[in-house]
């Protein structure tokens, strides 16, 4: 029993330590998906055969019209509210744009458009989602419970977290993504821990981005 929950607390310290040890390593994309491996091989050692439970991906949330329709829906609407809110607000309150570098030679490169869909697919929804709602703000909430209180510090210290890890794209990329990781967090509570939506969302999210930036509209 004591192991037990001498398990349960020291994996989890252990994983966050060595999380943000390999973001500061600055690994680029890599990052994230060393990242979420590691996260993966914790949720195993806590919580053995019921892992991916404990992440949120459950079998009765697998629902074809939640994934295919709802998630791309509001997947779309999160992105305009990006594009025509956020970007420009945040751009006009920092005097600074984001910083889009990084994804240049996706404009007009369908080979590399296609690899980077995969990638992001991988990487960011499946990786970042994770990393941040099924791993990181599951453990908060073990450790602090999900009042009202906890749940708001909840949402506020990872989406600062997760804008910090957007350095690259400016303080102004930092702000939209932390804004971005908060109502992606806001979903994940609202719909009960369920990953499996938050994985579509964010990945349908991004591909409507990578569409974007492939057609140069950013």
């Amino acid at each position: 029993m004591k192991s037990n929950i001498s398990r349960s607390k020291v994996i989890p310290i252990i994983a966050l330590i060595l999380c943000f040890i390999i973001f500061e390593l600055s690994l680029g994309p890599l990052s994230v998906i060393i990242t979420a491996i590691l996260v993966l091989f914790a949720s195993f050692f806590e919580y053995k055969k019921e892992m991916f439970k404990s992440l949120g991906f459950q079998k009765n949330n697998l629902k074809a019209k939640s994934l295919f329709v709802y998630a791309p829906l509001i997947a779309l609407v999160l992105f305009l509210v990006y594009y025509f809110v956020l970007v420009p607000v945040v751009t006009n309150i920092t005097d600074k744009p984001i910083d889009f570098s990084s994804f240049k030679d996706l404009k007009g490169n369908i080979t590399y458009a296609i690899l980077a869909l995969i990638f992001i697919w991988v990487s960011a929804a499946f990786g970042e989602e994770i990393i941040w709602r099924g791993y990181f703000m599951q453990q908060f909430s073990k450790f602090f419970g999900k009042g009202k209180l906890s749940i708001v510090l909840n949402i506020l210290i990872f989406a600062i977290l997760f804008g910090y890890m957007h350095s690259y794209q400016s303080i102004t990329g930092q702000i939209v993504t932390g804004s971005i990781g908060a109502i992606l967090s806001i979903i994940f509570y609202l719909r009960k821990s369920d990953l499996w939506f938050n994985v579509a969302v964010h990945g349908f999210f991004d591909t409507i981005a990578l569409i974007v930036v492939y057609n140069g509209w950013f």
